[in-house]
């Protein structure tokens, strides 16, 4: 009984949604579930509204028109996780909810990052999923994520697909989520838990700020000391945020100590696509992100 009631209220709901779609009004709902969501954004023209930090702003002065789908009570896509491969975090988790929760050490950069998503309103508010779909070349989460090498679950009435977040991510504002999808969860490899990770982020000032450039990088050494991983993310200088796959091979073998940063060489930046913008011109970006590189990389040798 109770299924056929809730597939009623989908039915109810998503009926309403189709009305509204063809005329200027909009309706906003707040579903339940995740199955409820889901059926309800498979009807053409659906938006989601979780953390509103970038909803809201993008609109402007504008209304909201069509059918807002609000998140929020979807209990099940919030928390971060443990599994037996991954870390599981959900996509309505908040940054601070990431800065306050008990993380093996590889997620220090993460938890760094998350202490420069806007102010502590923001973070109180803003969803990883929010910032990871918004898709902008200076969002905080990115460098760290891809560090991790973290996939997203893209969850939809078809069902659940993942892909490596390199891919989800396509250019400035643009993703692989699809309109009927929800991410609801980053999941995060366990095989270098207790490797050393650092974020950096250089802007017009310390806090409130659109980054010049952003690095995260994690350092994983073996017993005798010498790097067997190294992953190294660079924000705000290309489209998306780029790993620095050269330097990550360079770095394997080497003493992992203080004096390290020395084997990052210009060329190491040479995928990057920094611009000229108010913030900065494209070849500070790249002398800025060298020196942030080198800096991280001695961040994570320091901190073993």
């Amino acid at each position: 009984m109770a299924v056929q009631t809730q597939g009623l209220r989908i039915q109810s709901l998503k009926a309403v949604c189709g009305a509204l779609f063809r005329g200027p009004d909009s309706l906003y709902l707040k579903p339940k579930t995740l199955g409820e969501a889901v059926s309800l954004l498979a009807t053409p023209g659906g938006q989601i509204l979780a953390g509103g930090t970038d909803f809201y702003p993008a609109l402007g002065e504008r209304l909201p028109q069509g059918c807002i789908v609000d998140i929020t009570a979807l209990g099940e896509i919030r928390g971060i996780s443990t599994e037996k491969e991954a870390i599981r975090i959900g996509g309505l988790t908040t940054w601070s909810e990431v800065i306050h929760t008990p993380l093996p050490r590889c997620f220090d950069g993460l938890k760094a990052a998350a202490r420069e998503v806007g102010s502590v309103q923001i973070q109180n508010r803003g969803t990883v999923a929010g910032n990871l779909c918004n898709a902008s070349p200076a969002a905080d989460g990115v460098p760290p994520l891809l560090a991790l090498d973290a996939t997203v679950e893209l969850a939809s009435a078809a069902g659940i697909r993942r892909m490596p977040l390199a891919q989800f991510l396509m250019g400035n504002r643009k993703t692989l989520r699809r309109p009927g999808e929800i991410l609801a969860a980053v999941l995060v490899p366990r095989r270098m838990e207790d490797a050393a990770s650092a974020f950096l982020k250089l802007g017009a000032r310390r806090y409130l700020v659109i980054s010049i450039s952003m690095v995260a990088a994690i350092v994983q050494a073996d017993k005798s000391g010498r790097v067997v991983e190294a992953h190294v993310a660079v924000g705000s200088c290309s489209a998306t945020a780029q790993r620095l796959a050269d330097l990550e091979k360079d770095l394997v073998g080497l003493p992992a100590m203080a004096g390290i940063g020395a084997a990052v060489k210009p060329n190491h930046l040479s995928t990057l696509s920094p611009i000229d913008d108010v913030r900065a011109t494209a070849d500070y970006r790249r002398d800025a992100s060298l020196t942030l590189v080198q800096r991280a990389l001695e961040a994570c040798v320091g901190s073993r």
